[in-house]
Protein backbone atom coordinates (compact mmCIF):
# COMPACT_ATOMS: atom_id res chain seq x y z
CA UNK A 1 0.00 0.00 0.00
CA UNK A 2 1.39 3.50 -0.92
CA UNK A 3 0.98 6.23 1.60
CA UNK A 4 1.20 9.86 1.32
CA UNK A 5 2.24 11.80 4.76
CA UNK A 6 0.96 15.54 4.10
CA UNK A 7 0.67 18.59 5.26
CA UNK A 8 0.20 21.96 4.59
CA UNK A 9 0.86 25.75 5.61
CA UNK A 10 -1.57 28.56 4.61
CA UNK A 11 -2.17 32.34 4.86
CA UNK A 12 -5.13 32.07 7.79
CA UNK A 13 -7.40 29.53 9.01
CA UNK A 14 -10.75 29.86 6.71
CA UNK A 15 -10.34 28.87 3.33
CA UNK A 16 -13.74 30.51 2.74
CA UNK A 17 -12.26 33.63 3.58
CA UNK A 18 -9.91 33.48 0.91
CA UNK A 19 -7.05 32.37 2.33
CA UNK A 20 -4.58 30.71 -0.07
CA UNK A 21 -1.40 27.61 0.79
CA UNK A 22 1.52 29.25 1.32
CA UNK A 23 3.76 25.58 1.04
CA UNK A 24 2.77 21.60 0.76
CA UNK A 25 5.28 18.87 2.19
CA UNK A 26 4.70 15.26 1.35
CA UNK A 27 6.12 12.23 2.74
CA UNK A 28 5.74 9.04 1.27
CA UNK A 29 5.16 5.36 2.11
CA UNK A 30 5.19 2.19 0.97
CA UNK A 31 3.99 -1.13 2.80
CA UNK A 32 4.05 1.52 6.23
CA UNK A 33 8.03 1.93 5.64
CA UNK A 34 9.58 5.10 4.38
CA UNK A 35 10.98 5.34 1.08
CA UNK A 36 12.80 8.11 1.30
CA UNK A 37 10.77 10.11 -1.47
CA UNK A 38 9.36 13.54 -0.35
CA UNK A 39 7.68 16.09 -2.78
CA UNK A 40 7.89 19.81 -1.29
CA UNK A 41 7.08 23.29 -2.46
CA UNK A 42 6.68 26.50 -1.52
CA UNK A 43 4.06 28.71 -3.21
CA UNK A 44 3.25 32.31 -3.91
CA UNK A 45 -0.34 32.75 -2.88
CA UNK A 46 -1.41 36.04 -4.57
CA UNK A 47 -2.65 37.95 -0.83
CA UNK A 48 -1.60 38.82 2.48
CA UNK A 49 -0.62 37.09 5.75
CA UNK A 50 -3.42 37.32 8.15
CA UNK A 51 -2.39 38.28 11.82
CA UNK A 52 -0.84 35.64 13.90
CA UNK A 53 -0.46 33.43 10.56
CA UNK A 54 2.99 34.75 9.46
CA UNK A 55 4.13 34.33 13.35
CA UNK A 56 3.46 30.55 13.27
CA UNK A 57 5.23 29.69 9.70
CA UNK A 58 8.39 32.35 10.03
CA UNK A 59 7.09 32.73 6.53
CA UNK A 60 6.86 36.13 4.48
CA UNK A 61 5.72 37.55 1.24
CA UNK A 62 8.98 38.58 0.13
CA UNK A 63 10.66 34.87 0.94
CA UNK A 64 7.59 33.91 -1.69
CA UNK A 65 7.79 36.81 -4.02
CA UNK A 66 9.85 34.40 -6.56
CA UNK A 67 7.97 30.92 -5.62
CA UNK A 68 5.47 29.62 -7.94
CA UNK A 69 1.61 29.79 -8.01
CA UNK A 70 -0.39 26.99 -7.19
CA UNK A 71 -1.58 26.91 -10.87
CA UNK A 72 2.17 26.00 -11.69
CA UNK A 73 2.50 23.31 -9.33
CA UNK A 74 -0.65 21.07 -9.40
CA UNK A 75 -0.18 19.02 -11.89
CA UNK A 76 2.74 17.43 -10.36
CA UNK A 77 0.82 17.44 -6.92
CA UNK A 78 -1.66 15.51 -8.17
CA UNK A 79 0.57 13.05 -9.81
CA UNK A 80 2.90 12.59 -6.53
CA UNK A 81 -0.64 11.93 -5.06
CA UNK A 82 -2.16 9.99 -7.13
CA UNK A 83 -3.83 6.58 -6.27
CA UNK A 84 -2.18 6.77 -2.35
CA UNK A 85 -4.11 7.39 0.81
CA UNK A 86 -3.48 10.22 2.29
CA UNK A 87 -2.24 10.57 5.90
CA UNK A 88 -3.26 14.42 7.27
CA UNK A 89 -3.58 15.05 10.77
CA UNK A 90 -6.85 17.27 10.90
CA UNK A 91 -7.56 16.31 6.95
CA UNK A 92 -10.24 18.67 6.62
CA UNK A 93 -8.79 21.49 7.01
CA UNK A 94 -6.05 20.51 4.74
CA UNK A 95 -8.43 18.83 2.03
CA UNK A 96 -10.39 21.59 2.25
CA UNK A 97 -7.45 24.31 0.65
CA UNK A 98 -6.78 22.14 -1.52
CA UNK A 99 -9.77 21.56 -2.77
CA UNK A 100 -10.29 25.61 -2.80
CA UNK A 101 -6.95 25.49 -5.05
CA UNK A 102 -7.72 23.45 -7.24
CA UNK A 103 -11.67 25.06 -7.55
CA UNK A 104 -10.06 27.95 -8.98
CA UNK A 105 -8.33 25.50 -11.89
CA UNK A 106 -9.85 23.63 -14.98
CA UNK A 107 -10.70 20.11 -14.64
CA UNK A 108 -8.53 19.44 -11.14
CA UNK A 109 -11.71 18.26 -9.45
CA UNK A 110 -10.99 17.23 -5.89
CA UNK A 111 -8.96 15.69 -3.64
CA UNK A 112 -10.87 12.52 -3.28
CA UNK A 113 -11.05 11.93 -7.18
CA UNK A 114 -6.98 11.25 -6.82
CA UNK A 115 -6.84 9.74 -3.24
CA UNK A 116 -8.40 8.42 -0.18
CA UNK A 117 -7.94 10.30 3.02
CA UNK A 118 -6.67 9.19 6.59
CA UNK A 119 -7.10 11.41 8.93
CA UNK A 120 -5.10 10.74 11.94
CA UNK A 121 -6.23 13.49 14.53
CA UNK A 122 -9.61 11.18 14.55
CA UNK A 123 -7.21 8.18 15.27
CA UNK A 124 -5.58 9.93 17.82
CA UNK A 125 -8.84 11.05 19.50
CA UNK A 126 -9.81 7.28 19.18
CA UNK A 127 -6.65 6.14 20.91
CA UNK A 128 -6.48 8.93 23.71
CA UNK A 129 -10.18 10.22 24.20
CA UNK A 130 -10.00 13.27 26.41
CA UNK A 131 -6.76 14.11 26.06
CA UNK A 132 -4.80 16.83 23.84
CA UNK A 133 -3.92 15.19 20.35
CA UNK A 134 -2.06 18.20 18.67
CA UNK A 135 0.73 17.06 16.33
CA UNK A 136 3.24 18.41 19.65
CA UNK A 137 1.07 16.46 21.69
CA UNK A 138 1.43 13.18 20.12
CA UNK A 139 5.18 13.19 19.42
CA UNK A 140 5.80 13.73 23.56
CA UNK A 141 3.21 11.29 23.98
CA UNK A 142 4.80 8.73 21.93
CA UNK A 143 8.32 9.52 21.62
CA UNK A 144 9.23 11.44 18.58
CA UNK A 145 11.61 14.00 18.60
CA UNK A 146 10.18 16.90 17.73
CA UNK A 147 12.99 19.20 18.90
CA UNK A 148 13.67 20.74 15.79
CA UNK A 149 10.01 22.16 15.10
CA UNK A 150 10.42 25.79 16.72
CA UNK A 151 8.31 26.99 13.70
CA UNK A 152 5.63 25.01 11.69
CA UNK A 153 6.88 23.84 8.14
CA UNK A 154 4.66 21.57 5.79
CA UNK A 155 7.97 19.20 4.58
CA UNK A 156 8.94 18.98 8.53
CA UNK A 157 5.73 18.25 10.02
CA UNK A 158 4.85 15.60 7.47
CA UNK A 159 7.80 13.89 8.59
CA UNK A 160 7.05 14.32 11.96
CA UNK A 161 3.79 13.15 11.40
CA UNK A 162 5.08 9.80 9.69
CA UNK A 163 6.53 9.23 12.39
CA UNK A 164 3.54 9.53 14.71
CA UNK A 165 1.48 7.74 12.46
CA UNK A 166 3.61 4.88 12.58
CA UNK A 167 3.95 5.17 16.50
CA UNK A 168 0.19 5.82 16.83
CA UNK A 169 -0.87 2.29 14.10
CA UNK A 170 2.07 -0.28 14.61
CA UNK A 171 2.74 -2.84 16.84
CA UNK A 172 6.35 -3.93 17.74
CA UNK A 173 6.39 -6.37 14.59
CA UNK A 174 5.09 -4.05 12.58
CA UNK A 175 7.75 -1.39 13.17
CA UNK A 176 10.87 -3.86 12.55
CA UNK A 177 11.47 -3.73 16.40
CA UNK A 178 10.70 -7.54 16.91
CA UNK A 179 14.00 -9.87 17.38
CA UNK A 180 14.39 -12.78 14.80
CA UNK A 181 11.69 -15.47 15.41
CA UNK A 182 12.81 -17.98 18.08
CA UNK A 183 12.41 -21.67 16.73
CA UNK A 184 9.37 -24.01 18.22
CA UNK A 185 10.90 -25.62 21.20
CA UNK A 186 11.99 -29.12 21.22
CA UNK A 187 10.15 -31.76 23.52
CA UNK A 188 12.33 -34.19 25.43
CA UNK A 189 10.78 -37.46 26.35
CA UNK A 190 12.09 -38.57 29.71
CA UNK A 191 10.69 -42.38 30.58
CA UNK A 192 10.83 -42.72 34.32
CA UNK A 193 10.42 -46.37 35.35
CA UNK A 194 7.07 -47.29 37.10
CA UNK A 195 6.66 -47.77 40.98
CA UNK A 196 6.93 -51.28 40.62
CA UNK A 197 10.40 -51.77 38.79
CA UNK A 198 12.54 -49.80 41.31
CA UNK A 199 15.50 -51.19 42.72
CA UNK A 200 14.63 -52.23 46.19
CA UNK A 201 16.02 -49.50 48.89
CA UNK A 202 19.47 -50.74 50.62
CA UNK A 203 19.15 -51.23 54.24
CA UNK A 204 21.70 -49.02 56.70
CA UNK A 205 23.67 -50.97 59.13
CA UNK A 206 25.27 -49.67 61.88
CA UNK A 207 28.04 -50.13 64.01
CA UNK A 208 26.62 -50.96 67.39
CA UNK A 209 28.84 -48.27 69.21
CA UNK A 210 27.63 -46.23 66.81
CA UNK A 211 23.52 -47.10 68.27
CA UNK A 212 24.45 -47.12 71.26
CA UNK A 213 26.13 -43.60 71.32
CA UNK A 214 23.33 -42.56 69.18
CA UNK A 215 20.55 -43.81 71.56
CA UNK A 216 22.23 -42.23 74.70
CA UNK A 217 21.92 -38.90 72.97
CA UNK A 218 18.09 -39.86 71.86
CA UNK A 219 17.27 -40.13 75.20
CA UNK A 220 18.65 -36.85 76.41
CA UNK A 221 16.79 -35.43 73.71
CA UNK A 222 13.64 -36.85 74.71
CA UNK A 223 14.09 -36.01 78.28
CA UNK A 224 14.62 -32.02 77.46
CA UNK A 225 11.61 -31.93 75.47
CA UNK A 226 9.40 -34.32 76.21
CA UNK A 227 9.18 -36.19 73.24
CA UNK A 228 11.25 -36.20 70.09
CA UNK A 229 10.06 -36.14 66.54
CA UNK A 230 10.46 -39.54 65.40
CA UNK A 231 8.55 -40.71 68.08
CA UNK A 232 5.32 -39.46 66.24
CA UNK A 233 5.85 -40.81 62.73
CA UNK A 234 8.17 -43.55 63.35
CA UNK A 235 11.74 -44.38 63.81
CA UNK A 236 14.13 -45.31 61.35
CA UNK A 237 14.85 -48.69 61.14
CA UNK A 238 18.60 -48.88 62.02
CA UNK A 239 20.26 -52.49 62.16
CA UNK A 240 23.76 -52.55 64.16
CA UNK A 241 26.41 -54.51 62.32
CA UNK A 242 28.93 -56.61 64.11
CA UNK A 243 32.52 -55.15 64.41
Amino acid sequence: MRQIVLDTETTGLEWRKGNRVVEIGCVELVERRPTGRTWHQYIHPDREFEPGAQEVTGLTLDFLADKPRFAAIADEFLDFIEGAELVIHNAAFDVGFLDYELSMLDGRGRITDRATVLDSLELARQRFPGQRNSLDALCRRLGVDNAARQLHGALLDAQLLAEVYLALTSGQTELGLAGPAMPEPSVVRIDLPRPGALAPRPRVAVDPVELEAHLARVAVIRGRAGTALWDEVGAPALEATAP
